[in-house]
């Protein structure tokens, strides 16, 4: 596999740079000015009087470029320091403006307005900054190489905004320091995009430059701005975040019922660095760092199922450049670093070369155990280990890349280490490669047995590799794609989350998209799906599957996709035939009040009993906007599976959360979660045999609440204080009993130098 991929890089970099990418674009001059505004939410035409000024003038969706039905004008200038950003979004109905208060990351629902700042000016990675009405803040990376965006990205910036007799304003700064850049230079020149969300009866999109559907990419569309001349960060060049946390939690045995434990009561104190070397390099250290995960994970149902379930970071210190380690496959996920007392890394570019390393010490040590037809988490809770990530990317060309990576986690008997090369290529604006070439090799902990989370691995030092490849054509209202992956039966990614190995699998897909005329309620309706067969490394058929789904949106915000699926599924030495018929669907009868709901029904492989069965799965969701303060999120999961001879499980997952915005800072939160899981114990066959120890429980119930008072000056000056607990109730505890409860406190504050 690596000879093939020898052979086809250095082809890779010739056509790359030759790319044919290239497009023109307006150039807007950015001036720089030395009386700055208040950024107060009170637009002053004197203080902007110097500001270039920009119509945002597009609708982009679900308009095709047309002219936008409301008039949105852009102001921007600099300072040396801070780029000063404001807008005056025009409204026909103030009224109907959607602005509440919220916390970060928590407007796109919201109207709000925004500007996207490539400043390297590479068409590949950007910063968004997005503020609504009321002066709320969404922050952003953007990877257009990945088609992500990722909202854990928080920096510190300031904004403010009032709704008006004619609309909204929305004033902004963004310190330099907050972004990363090349200094030094006589003139910069940056991609950049503003842009407006107007939601009414559809969700439309406006933006300042025209945009052509058949391309991939946002950032390549985007006009350019000049100046900013010999710049650098502002000359706070570190930011010192010392933190303080309290936990005190107990807990106790319920059957029978017994007293109180003492878990944890302590203070610690840790230590978080972050140093901007240059404009465009930035180190973060961490002694002691605080790792809690304050807000509560969104509940999952974990029944009936083989694959692993994915959590994503919350920590600040692994989020920080987070962007510059993501691949085509997941083979960085730094949850599974779950204890660390040390931390380390690097990140940034540099003339077209980006890239960072991690270093961390593991008070214990997880990681994934993939296989071909399911997953487990393997713990190894007393074993410490070394954490060693590096990420280098090129960018070849105007779109094109390549790139390596390298993770490495060892400690006693225990090892990993992954190798991979990666890269995007475009032959044509419309025509897109992407392939990752992988390798890994490990030393497996000998298991004794003794505990149930230590895997038992079929070799103690196996190695193998993987590949992924996948070709995108696409026009405006259609496209089609083609993938294929390979994963050895030993390939492990023990710093990644790679669910599935030991398999080959092909996918051909496409989709087609027709459009409602101008003004129509209809907007966009079409057809999607693809079929795709999977065997494993010995040839075996582990799947075949074809699917197809059809999409509408329409008024309301209403937005629905329905289809079949017909898959032939190989598990536990059979083959089943699976016919499920799925549908979701979206919609905003008032404007604070959203209420959605996925469906899935049909044909299910019982894995516990490896039979066929019937699966009946409901998914709604409502969010409600109560006032300008108050909202309340509930998400309701609701699972039974029947087989021959009745239903074998029906699972319900209750998540409701509510939350106070007393202002931009300051918020009040409960989050109420419960999974109540019933069993039919006459059709499990572990009940019926003579060993105790594997019988199911006809009943269980899991509940848990969570309190949370908030006060955030930015992302890294803010105060906790919360208590939560958790309470159980199955055949032998037969009412809800307390198991353990915490009270937690957090304190950090941000100095910057």
């Amino acid at each position: 596999m690596f000879i093939r991929l020898l052979v086809c890089v250095p082809v890779l970099l010739l056509l790359a740079l030759i790319s044919p990418i290239g497009r023109t674009k307006v150039i807007y001059d950015m001036p720089r000015v030395s009386e700055t505004p208040q950024i107060d939410g009170k637009f002053s035409a004197n203080e902007w009087a110097k500001a270039t000024r920009v119509e945002v003038a597009f609708n982009t969706n679900p308009g095709d470029s047309t002219p936008s039905p409301v008039k949105t004008i852009a102001y921007m200038m600099e300072d040396g320091e801070n780029i000063y950003i404001a807008f005056d979004a025009r409204d026909p109905d103030p009224e109907a403006i959607l602005a509440y208060v919220r916390d970060r990351d928590s407007i796109f629902q919201d109207d709000f307005v925004g500007v996207i700042l490539d400043t390297f000016n590479d068409e590949r990675r950007g910063f968004e900054f997005f503020v609504n009405p009321l002066g709320s803040q969404g922050d952003l990376t953007l990877d257009d190489t990945l088609n992500n965006e990722d909202s854990s990205w928080d920096t510190v910036w300031d904004s403010a905004g009032s709704v008006t007799e004619s609309g909204y304003v929305v004033e902004m700064a963004i310190p330099y320091r907050a972004l990363r850049f090349t200094p030094d230079l006589s003139e910069q020149t940056w991609g950049i995009r503003f842009l407006r969300i107007y939601p009414r009866d559809s969700r439309m999109v406006i933006t300042d430059n025209k945009n052509d559907r058949s391309l991939d990419c946002s950032l390549c569309q985007a006009n350019k701005v000049r100046g900013m001349p010999q710049l650098k960060s502002s000359g706070a060049n570190f930011d010192v975040t010392p933190t303080v946390t309290y936990v005190n939690s107990e807990d106790r045995e319920v059957d029978p019922i017994g007293p109180w434990n003492q878990v944890t009561d302590e203070f610690e104190v840790g230590l978080d660095l972050r140093w901007a070397m240059s404009e465009d390099w930035i180190l973060n250290a961490t002694i002691n760092p605080d790792f809690s995960q304050v807000e509560a994970d969104a509940g999952q149902l974990d029944v009936n199922t083989t694959f692993s379930l994915f959590f994503p970071e919350a920590r600040p210190f692994f989020l920080d450049g987070a962007e510059y380690f993501k691949s085509r496959n997941r083979l960085v996920h730094t949850r599974n670093i779950a204890d660390p007392d040390i931390g380390v890394k690097v990140t940034g570019k540099t003339n077209g070369y980006s890239g960072g390393v991690i270093v961390a010490q593991d008070t214990s040590t997880t990681f994934l155990a993939p296989g071909s037809t399911g997953s487990d988490i393997a713990l190894l809770p007393d074993l410490a280990s070394d954490v060693f990530i590096a990420r280098g990317q090129m960018d070849i060309g105007k779109k094109n890349n390549i790139g390596a990576l390298i993770t490495h986690r060892a400690g006693g008997d225990y090892e990993n280490q992954v190798a991979s090369i990666d890269g995007k290529y475009y032959f044509t604006e419309k025509d897109i490669l992407n392939y990752q070439v992988m390798y890994s090799s490990s030393d497996n902990p000998v298991c004794d047995g003794a505990d149930d989370d230590c895997p038992d691995f079929d070799t103690d030092s196996p190695s193998d590799s993987a590949l992924s490849l996948s070709y995108r054509h696409n026009e405006e209202d259609w496209s089609y794609r083609v993938s294929y992956n390979d994963f050895g039966k030993d390939f492990r990614a023990d710093l990644g989350f790679i669910t599935q190995v030991d398999y080959k699998r092909w996918v051909v897909g496409g989709d087609y998209v027709w459009r409602g005329e101008e003004g129509s309620k209809w907007t966009r309706w079409g057809v999607f799906g693809d079929i795709d067969r999977t065997e494993d490394q010995s040839g075996l058929l582990l799947e075949e599957e074809a699917e197809i789904h059809m999409f509408i949106n329409g008024p309301n915000q209403f937005r629905t996709n329905f289809g079949v699926v017909d898959r032939n599924r190989y598990f536990d030495g059979r083959y089943f035939d699976e016919k499920q018929f799925m549908a979701w669907f979206m919609i905003k009868p008032w404007a604070d009040f959203t209420f959605e709901n996925f469906m899935r029904i049909g044909d299910q492989i019982d894995f516990t009993h490896a039979r066929i069965g019937e699966i009946t799965l409901f998914e709604p969701g409502v969010r409600w906007q109560i006032g300008k303060h108050f909202n309340m999120n509930l998400r309701y999961t609701s699972q039974k599976l029947d087989v021959e001879g009745g239903e074998l499980f029906k699972a319900d997952l209750y998540d409701l959360r509510f939350a106070y915005q007393f202002s931009v800072r300051s918020r009040l939160s409960l989050t109420l979660q419960s999974i109540e899981i019933d069993r039919n114990l006459a059709l499990y066959d572990d009940n019926q045999d003579s060993d105790p120890d594997n019988d199911f429980l006809a009943k269980s119930k899991d509940f848990g609440t969570q309190l949370i008072y908030s006060y955030k000056v930015n992302p890294q000056s803010l105060f906790y204080f919360g208590y939560s607990d958790n309470a159980l109730e199955d055949d032998n505890v037969t009412s809800l009993r307390k198991t353990d409860r915490t009270v937690f406190a957090k304190f950090s504050y941000l100095w910057q130098h």
